[in-house]
């Protein structure tokens, strides 16, 4: 892949248009498997897109530069060969090999190896979680995505937003990759806020939820239970990014750094608040069904009384013995007046008490 130098003054989109046109990638969407995008800065300028990994060591031989490149799923040859170039520890290498790590930063003597989450919901409601792992040293930023469904070419178009910062160094780059990871946590926190006010309505709009409402709010109860277990760590990330023995992040950037803080503390306190509602929901629903079951079998007992009256009567008059009116029409006439009349003395008791 030849070298693309840029001047400082080069138009944003067009340097977008070329990069991806180099890499394979598309103008909508994430860079495709096994795809890789690079950049250099100098001076705090953009001055070079799309040149070969192997270079970078060598750009980095002049303290003036900055370097950012981006793997999408790389395998074991191509993480070996940017280990060799940048000097990254074998166990940071092994961890991005290992799927699945725990939202982290390791600090190493010549690094910071940071282990993040992209996280959206797919088209069947589930949380749907994208580990990306960077390589941070004094000089350059290696992002490293486990597929294609983390759209960089958000954070490539928030750094050509905020050019000035770029003299600030590495933490600059690093900002923005936060920033949009940090973004899509708060996109589906509400997004599942908006489903828990669904249930809400459900659950007192006067009908009797069906067994969904069950199975959504156990859905839901799922999905924070995920999400939360990738924002909550990203509090201790950020945190220890905000360290001034680390030297990662300048302290004209440290405003920006800890407004992603906040961000990532607001998510983490959704989150919870959000799992505790989902729990009351559960609760209510159950309680509204116990309820359900008690105005039920208050009923059924109150009917059952009723019916118990024209039994006692009927049972008595079939007694194998002369009473007054044995086999006359009046017997039956004053059988049939008693048992009406106390079935309705009955009911009006009944509903007096608000039993039936």
């Amino acid at each position: 892949m030849s070298e693309h130098r840029i001047s400082p003054d080069t138009d944003t989109a067009d340097t977008a248009d070329s990069a991806q046109t180099a890499t394979g990638g598309q103008a909508d969407g994430g860079s495709p498997i096994g795809a890789c995008r690079t950049r250099l800065y100098r001076d705090g300028a953009l001055v070079a897109e799309d040149f070969p990994v192997a270079e970078v060591s060598d750009h980095l031989e002049d303290p003036s530069c900055m370097v950012w490149f981006d793997l999408c799923a790389p395998g074991p040859a191509e993480l070996g060969a940017i280990s060799e170039e940048l000097g990254l520890h074998e166990l940071a290498v092994e961890d991005v090999l290992h799927d699945r790590q725990r939202p982290k930063l390791d600090v190493y003597d010549s690094h910071l190896f940071l282990a993040a989450y992209s996280v959206r919901l797919d088209e069947h409601g589930a949380l749907d979680a994208t580990e990306i792992d960077m390589f941070v040293t004094r000089q350059a930023l290696v992002t490293v995505r486990e597929n294609d469904r983390v759209d960089i070419e958000q954070v490539v178009k928030a750094w050509d937003a905020s050019r000035e910062l770029a003299a600030h160094g590495v933490g600059y780059l690093l900002h923005a990759v936060l920033d949009h990871l940090v973004d899509g946590h708060f996109e589906v926190i509400q997004a599942l806020d908006e489903q828990i006010e669904h249930l809400e309505d459900q659950l007192f709009d006067g009908q009797t939820p069906g067994p969904g409402l069950q199975r959504d709010s156990f859905t839901l109860r799922k999905n924070l239970v995920g999400l939360r277990r990738y924002v909550l760590p990203m509090r201790e990330v950020v945190n220890t990014l905000l360290r001034r023995d680390l030297h990662i992040v300048d302290p004209a950037l440290a405003p920006y750094y800890q407004d992603v803080y906040d961000h990532v503390l607001r998510v983490t306190e959704w989150t919870d608040s959000l799992r505790d509602l989902v729990s009351n929901i559960r609760e209510t629903h159950l309680s509204q069904q116990g309820y359900r079951l008690n105005s039920i079998m208050k009923k059924i007992t109150g009917v059952a009384a009723i019916i118990a009256v024209p039994t006692m009567v009927f049972g008595f008059y079939g007694q194998n013995i002369p009473f007054p009116g044995s086999e006359q029409a009046s017997g039956f006439w004053t059988s049939t007046i008693i048992t009406i009349a106390a079935c309705l003395l009955l009911y009006r008791a009944f509903r007096k008490r608000d039993w039936l």
